[in-house]
């Protein structure tokens, strides 16, 4: 027989109730439709029952209007991410950063059943009109195309919405903006050598192993000295380090360990001349300067690339670094090209992820093996591999024929 609960007073508390003698509050505690532990308070019994029976009222009323599609975009949406379990805590973060940014307080109030494929093209248009970039409302596109599935599957719209919505404004928008290209040759070279000038040594070893290895900046901050067998010449990922918003609405940032998303990303890469003599010289730096590394994350620590203060590394500080670099040489190069009667080499903005971009296209055009191309950069899906050479073979095939056209040979 159940044990019978009662408050201070001998009031008998039903299932869920009970009573905080110090505050002096009764509490009920439930689980939304959601999935989430929720609480509701109040100094009165009485009171808290009208609360309880209201919240039942409203949570059947909400189910209801979502059953029969009259639930708005938000209310499906955070229907969808309670369902999500399996996602990492960071992946879940930036997908509640990302709708709650752009979606939540303008389009997420459209009514659910209202919502057609020109809606959702003409607000993907929207915010490539506000300035911003294709990735970015890719990644808006990440969380409205399966919130209007998982509506699809439960049978309260008939289809979705989303779909080749993103096909249709990468039409208008592809080639204008946000769309990755590596950095040639020349434009490569430039950036390296401007990290032979004094102000830029210490980035040095850094870019030198992104641009020298293709790993993605979160295997780069959570590189370790384990990781690298210097012996042996083998650079190891089998875990990265992310920077993320925290779930909490001020989304500060910390930082999480994580194994890599899929089993493609745990592999070896070969390191080159250039990326040896780099990680020698941060070794090097490290010893002369006396700094080294002191976080450690998930029981690791030891990780190779810090800051002035022994810190990891974030993704933003490293932009912010290649945007200065860059806008001083383009600044030089202008001048120094005008002296000297040649066209200047400017180097366009980039990010961390176009170190990767660019070394993959380097290894596109000088390795033929796909598979080989696809084991060293990580990819899951080969078709990603697949693209990047395509785009490499396209440029190879143009200058095969300027060649012939310089040459006359036909």
């Amino acid at each position: 027989m159940a044990k019978i609960r009662k408050d201070t007073k001998g009031k008998v508390l039903h299932k869920g109730e009970d009573y905080k003698k110090e505050k002096k509050l009764y509490r009920y505690s439930y689980t939304d439709p959601l999935g989430k532990r929720r609480c509701i308070y109040s100094k009165d019994l009485g009171e808290l029952r009208e609360k309880e029976k209201q919240l039942q009222r409203d949570q059947l009323d909400g189910l209801d209007m979502y059953v029969q599609g009259n639930a708005d975009v938000n209310f499906a949406f955070d229907r969808y991410i309670a369902t999500k379990t399996e996602l990492r805590s960071s992946t879940r973060t930036n997908y509640l950063y990302t709708y709650d940014r752009y979606v939540r307080n303008g389009f997420g109030k459209k009514k659910l059943s209202s919502v057609r494929y020109s809606d959702v093209v003409l607000f993907y248009n929207a915010l490539l009109g506000k300035g911003l970039s294709v990735s970015t409302v890719d990644s808006v596109h990440t969380v409205l195309r399966p919130t209007f599935q998982l509506a699809v599957r439960d049978n309260v719209i008939r289809n979705n919405p989303a779909d080749g919505a993103m096909a249709e404004v990468n039409k208008k928008w592809d080639g204008e903006t946000g769309v990755r290209h590596a950095l040639t040759i020349e434009e490569e070279r430039a950036f390296l050598d401007c990290l032979e000038l004094q102000k830029n040594l210490k980035w040095k070893p850094l870019f030198t192993v992104m641009f020298g290895t293709g790993c993605r900046i979160s295997e780069i901050i959570g590189l370790r000295w384990d990781d690298a067998d210097m012996d042996n010449g083998i650079i190891t990922i089998d875990h990265d380090v992310t920077y993320y918003p925290r779930s909490d609405k001020n989304y500060k940032c910390e930082y999480e360990l994580a194994l890599p998303k899929t089993e493609a990303g745990i592999r070896t890469i070969p390191m080159l001349k250039k990326v040896k003599e780099a990680l020698e010289l941060e070794k090097e730096n490290q010893k002369k300067y006396g700094y080294h590394c002191v976080v450690e994350l998930g029981g690791m620590k030891n990780f190779i690339f810090c800051n002035r203060f022994g810190g990891l590394l974030n993704p933003a500080g490293v932009n912010k670094v290649i945007k200065r670099i860059v806008s001083d040489h383009n600044a030089k190069e202008i001048v120094d090209a005008k002296k000297e009667g040649r066209e200047p080499v400017i180097v366009p903005d980039f990010s961390c992820h176009i170190t990767r971009h660019t070394f993959c296209t380097r290894l596109c055009e000088n390795e033929t093996n796909v598979k080989v191309i696809q084991s060293v950069m990580g990819h899951k899906d080969i078709q990603t591999t697949l693209d990047i050479y395509a785009e490499v073979s396209e440029k190879k095939k143009k200058d095969i024929f300027d060649q012939l056209n310089d040459h006359d040979v036909i």
